[in-house]
């Protein structure tokens, strides 16, 4: 178990506040004479928070799993959506959408849930939403990020913000070539992520199950070249 690089420097940062803000409070409590708990209780707090930012930005080593024609989860969490839809523009049309939800507890590394090259990629400055509301994933701030397989296949994932994250970090650009299941970013305490697929592919997942980023696969996308499925 690694600490995921966007966490190192706020650890950093929060590490050194916290620890001048526990040697202060209790001096204090020694020379105002607190009783006893009130400095364990606050101490205490001081340090769980110190903890928590450890916890939160851990990365799990996971192996490499590759799949020609599936698409495995994108983040840890629990599958909300599982519905036709109208999809993003770039899909053309009605297709396939899968949201996996990401409480405060889990991972919140993302994964590249397929390989292939980005032909899109946009940030949408929106609200901030609870992130399971179904409105989240047009309403919220998120960022999408569209990708041809070597298939053909058009598929998109996106990040996106809830109401307590507030930060979405997106590695892959334009023209980038991703390779399936390896890091793209992450979204920072709370949020989830919708994954779209062209019609006619085949879901592997249950409504309410519980996914392993980079581990679970989610969808067996249509056989065949892109070009003769139309």
């Amino acid at each position: 178990m690694k600490i995921n690089k966007e966490g190192i420097e706020g650890i950093k940062i929060n590490t050194f506040i916290f620890a001048i803000i526990i040697a202060v409070v209790t001096a204090t409590a020694v020379r105002c004479d607190w009783p006893w708990w009130v400095t364990v209780l606050v101490d205490g707090f001081l340090l769980w928070r110190i903890i928590f930012f450890f916890y939160f930005f851990r990365e799990p080593v996971r192996p490499r799993v590759e799949q020609e024609g599936v698409m495995f989860a994108p983040a840890d969490g629990k599958i909300v959506v599982v519905e036709e839809v109208d999809g993003p523009e770039i899909m053309g049309g009605r297709c396939l959408q899968l949201s996996v939800y990401m409480n405060f507890y889990n991972v919140h590394i993302n994964w590249a849930p397929i390989g292939g090259e980005v032909i899109f990629k946009d940030h949408f400055d929106g609200e901030f939403l609870l992130a399971w509301s179904p409105k989240s994933s047009s309403q919220n701030e998120h960022t999408t990020v569209g990708v041809r397989t070597p298939q053909g296949h058009t598929v998109v994932f996106r990040q996106i913000a809830g109401w307590i994250a507030r930060r979405i970090v997106c590695y892959p650009k334009l023209g980038d070539r991703l390779e399936q299941n390896s890091k793209v970013g992450c979204i920072k305490f709370g949020s989830r992520v919708d994954i779209f697929v062209p019609l006619g592919s085949e879901v592997l997942v249950e409504l309410n199950q519980k996914v392993v980023g980079s581990q679970t696969p989610l969808v067996r996308l249509p056989q065949g070249d892109a070009e003769s499925l139309r």
